[in-house]
C-alpha cells in the first residue's frame, strides 16, 4: 500500500498508511483462536465426568469462536476509521461547506440614475430585492454592505446577523448622499472593510448601473488594491438595453425624461478581470436575480474546493459505531451469558 488514497465499497480512504495495520490481523486473530483452545476453564469442576457432560453444551465452543470473529471484525473496522475514510454522499461535507463561510462585501450604486424605472418599480427597489434574498440564501457567510453616489460609505460591517443585514438593506434610499457615482470610492471602501489578510476567500459584488464621474479613486487604482489584498470582485450592470424613464433634476424638481442607458461595461469587465472575477448585465429584475444565483453557485463551489479539493473531510462514524456495536455485543455475550454460578 502507498501513501495515494485508496477508494474502497464507495469510501476514499485518505491515511492509507495506517491500512497497514490490517496486515496484524491474521496474526491477532491467530493468537486469539490459540488462547481460546488452550483456555482453562473459568471455575474449578468437582464433580464425575458424567456429570460434566450432563451440562455441557456442544454450541457453546462455537459460540465462543463467533464472539472471536466478532471482535476480530470490530479491530479491522477501528483500523478502517483510523485512515479517515470519506464518503462523498455524506451530509456532513454538505453542512461543513456551509458552516465555515466567506466574507462578502455587497457595494451597491444609490445614484439618483438608480430610480430608473425600467425595472419594477425602479433599478434600486429591484436590486435591494435581489439582494436580500442572496443574503437570506447564504448560510454562515459574513456578508456587509457599501452604498455609494458621489462618495460611499459602509451601511452595515461584514457580519453573519443576516436580518439586521436585510434590515439594513430595506432602508436604502434615505440616505443624504453627495450626487454622483464614485465607482472607484465605492470599490474601494468595501476592499477596505475586507482588509484583513487573514481571511481565506473575500468577495466584492459592485453593482451600478452607469460610469465613475465622481469621487477621487479611479475604478482600475481600486480593482489593484482589491487584487493585491486578494479580493475577488463580481461587477454587474443594472439597465435596460436602450432608453429607459429616468430621473433628472430641473429648476421645478424631478421629473422622469427618456435617457440613454450608458453603462461603462469596458471599465466593469476590467475590474472583473483583474481579480479573478466576472462582469454581469442585468435587463430586467429576472436576469438580475440569475446573475446573484449564478454568483452564488460559484462561490459556493470555491469554497467547497478551497476547503475540502485538498483533503475531504474523514466520515469514519459508520466504522466506529459498527465497532462499538460489535464490541459490546462481544462483551455482553461473553459476560451474561457464559457466566455460570455454579
Amino acid at each position: 500500500m502507498n501513501s495515494d488514497k485508496l477508494q474502497l465499497l464507495g469510501y476514499t480512504f485518505q491515511s492509507t498508511h495506517w491500512l497497514w495495520l490490517l496486515l496484524l490481523i491474521p496474526l491477532i486473530g491467530y493468537f486469539m483462536f490459540s488462547g481460546e483452545r488452550n483456555r482453562k476453564g473459568d471455575r474449578k469442576f468437582t464433580g464425575t465426568a458424567i456429570e460434566q457432560i450432563s451440562i455441557a453444551n456442544s454450541w457453546i465452543p462455537r459460540a465462543r469462536k463467533l464472539l472471536l470473529f466478532l471482535q476480530i471484525i470490530a479491530f479491522t473496522l477501528l483500523i478502517l476509521a483510523m485512515a479517515k475514510p470519506y464518503y462523498p454522499g455524506d451530509a456532513e461535507a454538505t453542512e461543513e461547506e456551509y458552516q465555515k463561510g466567506i466574507d462578502i462585501m455587497l457595494a451597491m450604486d444609490v445614484s439618483l440614475s438608480m430610480m430608473a424605472m425600467d425595472f419594477e418599480p425602479n433599478r434600486l427597489e429591484a436590486a435591494k430585492k435581489v439582494a436580500k434574498e442572496f443574503v437570506e440564501s447564504r448560510m454562515g457567510d459574513r456578508i456587509g454592505l457599501v452604498v455609494y453616489a458621489g462618495e460611499a460609505y459602509t451601511a452595515c460591517p461584514g457580519t453573519v446577523d443576516h436580518e439586521s443585514l436585510v434590515a439594513q438593506i430595506d432602508s436604502i434610499g434615505n440616505e443624504p448622499i453627495e450626487g454622483g457615482t464614485a465607482i472607484g470610492t465605492g470599490l474601494g471602501t468595501a476592499v477596505a472593510r475586507l482588509r484583513d489578510e487573514k481571511l481565506p476567500s473575500k468577495v466584492v459584488i459592485l453593482l451600478t448601473d452607469g460610469s465613475n464621474n465622481a469621487g477621487e479613486i479611479d475604478p482600475i487604482s481600486a480593482a489593484e488594491l482589491a487584487k493585491e489584498k486578494h479580493v475577488r470582485v463580481y461587477t454587474i450592470g443594472v439597465g435596460t438595453n436602450g432608453e429607459a424613464p429616468t430621473p433628472v433634476i430641473t429648476p421645478f424638481g424631478v421629473r422622469f425624461e427618456m435617457a440613454p442607458v450608458e453603462i461603462d461595461e469596458k471599465t466593469l469587465n476590467s475590474i472583473a478581470q483583474i481579480t479573478g472575477g466576472d462582469y454581469f448585465r442585468a435587463t430586467d429584475e429576472t436576469s438580475l436575480r440569475s446573475i446573484y444565483e449564478e454568483i452564488d453557485r460559484m462561490e459556493k463551489r470555491r469554497q467547497f474546493n478551497r476547503q475540502f479539493a485538498p483533503e475531504e473531510p474523514a466520515t469514519p462514524r459508520p466504522f466506529l459505531l459498527s465497532a462499538l456495536i460489535l464490541l459490546i455485543a462481544s462483551w455482553s455475550i461473553r459476560h451474561f451469558y457464559f457466566t455460570y454460578e455454579l
